[in-house]
């Protein structure tokens, strides 16, 4: 079998007061009401061209062994949790330094909807921050032994079916623990990495990784037709 690895990335926007006006006239072109205004600067964080990455989780499904890189500034230990590092890193180009390395060792990456969101975010910020990297995670969605595998593209039979939804339905149908119950989502990131909660935006980073693995146990046992 080869080696396998989950990951998962979690993003946040730049200010928008911080753009150029000629982007920001981009951004609220189609903007017509206050919501809509709220609405644009709140989703920076979902384009590498206007956010970073603040924290990837990765889990390998075979060991049961993962780790999470973060920003989390100068002032925090690394901590650990059962067979999970949670290991603070200075900056975005860190983060991502360290993700390409861990990658080194693994032939395929698993993710929830990678192909439209995590893999080309990584790819390009990396690219910004003229860091090379290690593995090439953005190719044809249809190559079925591809190296990346993004469980939601077969679940939702690449988009085909009407019923998408996000990754706490698809746990909710399959009586797996959602990290979402928690009290935490991707809506709440910013907002946690503003407050300096770095090790909690971490940890929820991780149990989205862990909601994936046991999604693609099923996948595995049920549906993969081997």
């Amino acid at each position: 079998m080869m080696p396998r690895l989950i990951f998962d990335i979690e993003t946040v926007g730049v200010e928008f007061d911080s753009l150029d006006e000629k982007a920001k006239e981009f951004l609220l072109f189609y903007a017509d009401s206050p919501e809509e205004v709220e609405n644009v600067k709140n989703g920076l964080g979902l384009s590498p061209l206007t956010g970073e990455v603040v924290a990837i989780g990765i889990l390998n499904p075979d060991t049961d062994k993962g780790a999470v890189y973060f920003q989390a500034g100068k002032n925090m230990e690394k901590t650990e949790d059962k067979n999970t590092q949670y290991i603070p890193l200075i900056s975005e180009k860190e983060v991502l330094e360290h993700f390409w390395e861990s990658a080194t060792h693994y032939n395929q990456f698993i993710t929830f909807n990678g192909h439209a969101f995590d893999c080309p975010f990584v790819m390009i910020r990396s690219a910004i921050l003229k860091i090379k990297p290690t593995q090439n995670l953005m190719h044809n969605r249809y190559w079925a032994d591809g190296p990346h595998f993004d469980l939601f593209d077969r679940l939702t039979n690449f988009g085909a079916v009407r019923f998408k939804r996000n990754l706490h339905m698809w746990c909710r149908a399959f009586g797996i623990s959602s990290p979402k119950v928690k009290g935490v989502s991707g809506d709440d990131v910013a907002r946690l990495y503003k407050e300096k909660e770095y090790l909690k935006i971490a940890k929820y980073c991780f149990d989205d990784i862990k909601a994936t693995k046991e999604l693609y146990r099923y996948w595995e046992k049920y549906m993969s037709g081997k």
